[in-house]
């Protein structure tokens, strides 16, 4: 059977989510300080082939999932974040860890390895805007204001994994928590073992689907922080009164998926499953019918009977590699337009071969480092993470 994979619609806004030109408006839009290989060039695969041979048991390369395919064919290893800091670390005689990822997950790769080893992000201006949604002044403010309320004592700050190391150094000085997507309910039992309030960083997405539809919290329990507003735009009886205090913070790519999507494919696919990741928004996970995170989307198409109808909401690389590697099965993208995360797309084979090439030369480019004080921190709270009950076998969940 012939894969019935359809490309999205193409958007004016293609070639910037692809990472092709830039946006100095969003973007850091770091220059590489070198001469960068044309994406024309042909011989670009040849060229990472040789350098990664040269490099040998020296280089470690990470691929996260949402990652190009002309990227992910030379990792070494590919996952989600936390799979791919945690196997860094696992290969403490890799001189250097290259992270084709964003900024946030090559930074957790430097806190879990060690002091000789570099960690090396292809292109800097490979962020995360969620990430980017928490910067620690902000959340230092917001845990003023909750103290002068006089409940920062009994709230317990948890981060997902897609924060910066400064809010999970901010998390682990203040008796917090980091959790995955996979975890988070795990995180937030224990969080309100330790308190009557959490503050959630920076996905309120997760936070709120989590807490309403695994731990049978009410969305009057959750409310909304924008470090924008004196306050959040709370009032001091909201903050006193709610159970999770949710970020302001959602992801550019899976926030971008409706109601309507789920409706429309419902209608134009008869017998369709919808399966999304728990950084949709709650109208978009309740409408869906199974809920969970990359890896459980991973596994769930991998044993999904042949025949069967799915589509997902997630990043567009994912899914398409997902549908061409199981043409048994039909396996779309939840939304008619083009939704890929543009700055992990910043990593493409043009960056990673000047990257390898480079560290032949003797080069050690794009190192990613967190200072001794913000990487402990954020160690105490990663630490809490994994001393969490059931941290390593993560169960899947259905909406």
């Amino acid at each position: 059977m012939t894969s019935t994979w359809v490309e999205p619609s193409n958007t004016a806004t293609a070639l910037l989510l692809l990472g092709r030109g830039s946006d100095p408006d969003t973007e850091r839009g770091v220059e590489c300080p070198g001469d960068l290989p044309a994406p024309s060039d042909p011989d670009l695969v040849a060229r990472a082939t040789a350098a990664k041979a040269k490099l040998g048991s020296k280089v470690f390369v990470l691929g996260h999932h949402y990652q190009r395919d002309e990227v992910i064919q030379f990792a070494d290893v590919t996952g989600d974040s936390f799979k791919l800091a945690r196997e860094a670390a696992a290969r403490p005689d890799a001189e250097y860890i290259v992270f084709c990822g964003v900024h946030f997950m090559a930074e957790s790769a430097d806190i879990l390895t060690t002091d000789s080893q570099r960690v090396i992000l292809p292109d800097l201006a490979a962020g995360c805007s969620m990430a980017d949604m928490a910067v620690l002044g902000q959340v230092e403010a917001a845990w003023d204001t909750l103290a002068e309320l006089g409940i920062a004592g009994e709230t317990v700050p948890v981060t997902y994994m897609n924060s910066s190391a400064d809010i999970k150094g901010f998390v682990g000085r203040n008796g917090g928590v980091v959790c995955t997507s996979s975890n988070a309910k795990r995180a937030l039992d224990w969080a309100f073992e330790q308190g009557s309030k959490v503050l959630f960083l920076p996905d309120q997405h997760l936070g709120r689907n989590t807490a309403v539809l695994e731990m049978g919290l009410s969305l009057d329990d959750c409310v909304l922080y924008d470090p924008h507003k004196p306050g959040g735009g709370l009032t001091p009886e909201q903050l006193r009164d709610a159970k999770m205090i949710l970020w302001r913070g959602h992801c550019s790519v899976h926030g971008r998926f409706t109601l309507e999507s789920v409706n429309d494919v419902r209608e134009r696919v008869p017998g369709v499953n919808v399966l999304v990741h728990p950084e949709c928004r709650h109208e978009v996970v309740t409408a869906a019918d199974y809920l969970g995170s990359t890896e459980y989307i991973i596994k769930t198409i991998e044993a999904a009977p042949a025949g069967s109808a799915w589509a997902l909401g997630t990043e567009l690389n994912l899914v398409r590699r997902l549908a061409l590697a199981h043409p048994d099965k039909q396996v779309m993208f939840l939304d008619k337009a083009v939704c890929y995360c543009s700055t992990m797309n910043r990593i493409d084979l043009p960056h990673l071969v000047w990257a390898l090439e480079e560290l032949v030369a003797g080069r050690v480019v794009n190192q990613i480092t967190v200072d001794s004080d913000t990487a402990h921190h954020a160690r105490v709270a990663l630490d809490q993470m994994l001393a969490l009950p059931g941290a390593d076998t993560p169960p899947p969940t259905a909406a």
